[in-house]
Parts: structure tokens; C-alpha cells; sequence
């Protein structure tokens, strides 16, 4: 019987901090990275890849946390891991001692993350989808069988999951097909980063337009008057029927985001993400009650299910922005996808990191196949950064993501650009030197 035989891990870096790329009032130099994650088996052919998303320093620690969690599933057999990927999720999230560091939160809980989505990798593999058809084509039961609902079930019990996912089921096909025809709407962030000069941010800005971007992702938070400059002159440039939206990355205080906010609505906001710590769930709450018709968009740095679910109930997003590897995967995405469902609010995945437009674009197609269908309030970011490293990588047409049809859960990186991107052994880091 073909078993998981062994592991590998990798330390990536990319040198994106060179050109700004990324760059934010948080973070002003990141170096796009990915804790890489290979599961061996006993078919040379067969491997499941994964990765977790940070931007440098620490990437080895990330590594290590992985290591120490894909000790576990060595042994698994590949017949019963479509059936048993429920378990070991909950298991990964559950042991005793990692758990501890976290607990579901930071360094082991995206570790966890990382094992359970190269497991999916492989189940993808095995039966020859992508991972957006392999979840759309499960059972409701089966798909709510993969969630944990500890500390979920006072906002969503299993049986308000499966009545979603029914509900849906007579819809799965025609969602299918318009997904297989039109895509996902898309919004860009590439003109965005901070460290761009103002021609660099008004040419990425007109060629965001021309290539059909009804959304552009500005970002905010390092000056008031600089902010106020950029944001006119970026509205100045793509004129008032594209939406714009701001990005503070957490870098305000509630009573300051909230001033600061009503100094550059005026150049009409979509919303404003993030626009305090990410941990401050009444925070948000208070903000966004404050800002209206400004909404507020957030998640890319919320830990877990347990806390979308109070963001939730407290009223602090208009838009969830769920991440492909901060959560513990594929299974608590899952969750969060049918929580904001059962609330009401359109999940607009986070994308903005290497390979996360690849792993999170299946997440937002299994959602509008499955959960709740096509509607005019979804978008998924996009950034046009190193889609090349990957095997299977992100196609855009006409601003709309377009479905992948190859089997894999997204993160494989090419062969090459693991040798060459080895942190510090890899040719690029050592010419560097």
C-alpha cells in the first residue's frame, strides 16, 4: 500500500526588498519568502507541496515548526487520506506540545497549515483535479466533516454548515460552468506598494486600467500628506469609475485610523484593510462604525476561525479577507468560508505574497461553486510577482482569475527556482554575497 515515506524542507527567499516590491508602512522591505513544505512517497512520481508565506528573516523558523509537524503524518496511507483529512487536521492543530507556542495561532498553527495543505496537494493529485474541483465536488458531508467546530459552534453548528452547503448543491453545476467560462473578478495591488516612486505607481496604475482592473489597492498609513498625495493623484489618473481601496497594514491606533480615515475618504474609498492591529476585534468594530460609507476589509492577519467568528458577530469587516497559509489550511479555511457565509459577508481572499494568488484563488473558486455562488461583491487580489516560480502558475484574462484545470492544491514551485532560491545556498543569494 502506498504510503507518505518522508519530508523535505526548504528555506525560499526571494530578494523582492531590491525594487520595493511589497513594501508597505508596516514592512517596508520584504523579501517575498516560502517555508516550503514536500511530502515523499513511495511513487517517485507523487509528492504533495505546500507553502507557508513570510517575508525573510524567520522563514527558517517556520521551516523548522513544519519539520516538526510533518513527523507526523510520515506513514500515511495514500487509499485513506481523502477520508482521514478531516482528522488529521484536527490532530496537526491538536498536539499537545506544539499547541502550546500558540495556541491555533502564529508559527505552529500556519505549520499545521502548511502539512494539511500538502496533504490536499496530494489527495488533488490522486484523483486528478485541482483543489477547487476536488472541494466542489465533495459531499456537504464530507466538507463538514473536515472542520473543527470547538469554539466555533455558538456562531455556526454543524447543521447550519451542512444546510449551507445543500442549499448550494443545486447550484454547483451552472456556478461551475460560469466559472469555467468567465473566472473570478480580480483587483490589483501591484501599483500600490510605498516604496514606488509616483511615475512607477502612475504607469502600473494606467496599465491596471487597461487591462481591465475595476478595483486598484493603494497603500496608506507611513504620512498623512504624502497619503493624501498619492491617493488624488492615483484617482487623478484611473478616474471615478474605478474603485480604489487603501491598505493601512495595522499601522494605526483606533482613534487615529478613525481621523485619518475621514481625511482621505474623499477621494472615495471602497474600503480601508486593515486599519489597526489585526488582533482587536472591537477595534474594528468601533472603526467601522465610524468611517461609514467607508467599509473596513480585514483578515489576512486573523490567526484562526475563532477569531473571524467574533469579527464576525462584533460587526468589524464588511469584506473577509481570508489567507491561504496563516490559518492552519485548506480545513479551517473551510470554516471561515461557511461563517461568513451563515453572516452575510463576501469572502475577498488576501493574495498579496508568493504563491498565495496560486493557493488562495482555489479557495475563492470553491467558494463560488459551492458556498455561495457568483455575486458582484467578490474579488481576489492579485499582484504580478513571481508567478513564473510556479508549476502550475496564476493566469489572468480580461482582470479575472482563470480557473486552473491541472490537479494540485497551487503551491508547487518549479525544480530550478528551489535550487536557485535556497536561502543562503542558492546561486541568487550567493551573487549577493
Amino acid at each position: 500500500m502506498a504510503r507518505i515515506t518522508g519530508f523535505k524542507t526548504l528555506d525560499i527567499r526571494f530578494p523582492t526588498s531590491t525594487e520595493k516590491h511589497g513594501s508597505d508602512a508596516m514592512n517596508p522591505d520584504p523579501d517575498y519568502s516560502a517555508a516550503y513544505l514536500i511530502l515523499q512517497t513511495d511513487d517517485p512520481k507523487l509528492s504533495g507541496h505546500s507553502l507557508v508565506f513570510t517575508i525573510g528573516r524567520g522563514n527558517d523558523l517556520q521551516c523548522n515548526s513544519i519539520a516538526q509537524l510533518a513527523e507526523t503524518v510520515v506513514g500515511e496511507e495514500l487509499s485513506t487520506l481523502e477520508n482521514r483529512i478531516g482528522q488529521i487536521g484536527k490532530d496537526l492543530v491538536r498536539d499537545s506540545q506544539i499547541r502550546w507556542l500558540g495556541p491555533e495561532k502564529g508559527i505552529p498553527h500556519m505549520a499545521a497549515g502548511g502539512v494539511v495543505n500538502a496533504l490536499w496537494d496530494l489527495i488533488c493529485k490522486i484523483n486528478g483535479k485541482p483543489l477547487w474541483k476536488q472541494l466542489a465536488d465533495m459531499s456537504p458531508e464530507a466538507l463538514v466533516e473536515l472542520i473543527d467546530f470547538r469554539h466555533i459552534s455558538d456562531a455556526i453548528t454543524p447543521a447550519e454548515a451542512l444546510a449551507i452547503l445543500q442549499k448550494a448543491q443545486s447550484t454547483r453545476a451552472s456556478n461551475e460552468k460560469v466559472l469555467l467560462e468567465r473566472g473570478l473578478p480580480a483587483y490589483t495591488t501591484t501599483p500600490g506598494w510605498l516604496g514606488y516612486s509616483d511615475e512607477t505607481m502612475i504607469r502600473l496604475a494606467k496599465e491596471a486600467v487597461a487591462d481591465g482592473f475595476t478595483l486598484i489597492k493603494m497603500k496608506v498609513g507611513r504620512s498623512l500628506e504624502n497619503d493624501i498625495h498619492r491617493l488624488e493623484l492615483v484617482r487623478k489618473t484611473i478616474g471615478n469609475d474605478v474603485r480604489m481601496a487603501c491598505d493601512a497594514n495595522q499601522v494605526w491606533d483606533v482613534n487615529e485610523a478613525i481621523t485619518w480615515i475621514k481625511k482621505i475618504s474623499h477621494v472615495n474609498l471602497f474600503w480601508v484593510e486593515e486599519p489597526t492591529s489585526p488582533d482587536d476585534i472591537l477595534g474594528h468594530a468601533t472603526i467601522a462604525k465610524a468611517i461609514l460609507p467607508t467599509k473596513v476589509a480585514t483578515g489576512e492577519h486573523v490567526h484562526n476561525r475563532i477569531m473571524f467568528k467574533q469579527m464576525l458577530q462584533a460587526g468589524s469587516m464588511s469584506f473577509l479577507q481570508l489567507d491561504a497559509t496563516r490559518t492552519a489550511g485548506v480545513n479551517e479555511n473551510v470554516a471561515i468560508i461557511l461563517m461568513a457565509a451563515k453572516f452575510g459577508v463576501p469572502v475577498c481572499p488576501h493574495a498579496g505574497g508568493v504563491g498565495l494568488c496560486e493557493m488562495v484563488a482555489h479557495l475563492a473558486m470553491f467558494d463560488s461553486v459551492a458556498v455561495t455562488g457568483h455575486h458582484d461583491q467578490r474579488v481576489v487580489e492579485f499582484v504580478d510577482h513571481l508567478h513564473e516560480h510556479f508549476v502550475i502558475p496564476t493566469k489572468i484574462k480580461n482582470a479575472n482569475y482563470i480557473a486552473p484545470l491541472e490537479p494540485g492544491a497551487g503551491a508547487e514551485i518549479k525544480q530550478q527556482s528551489l535550487i536557485d532560491y535556497e536561502y543562503t545556498s542558492g546561486s541568487v543569494w550567493k551573487s549577493r554575497k
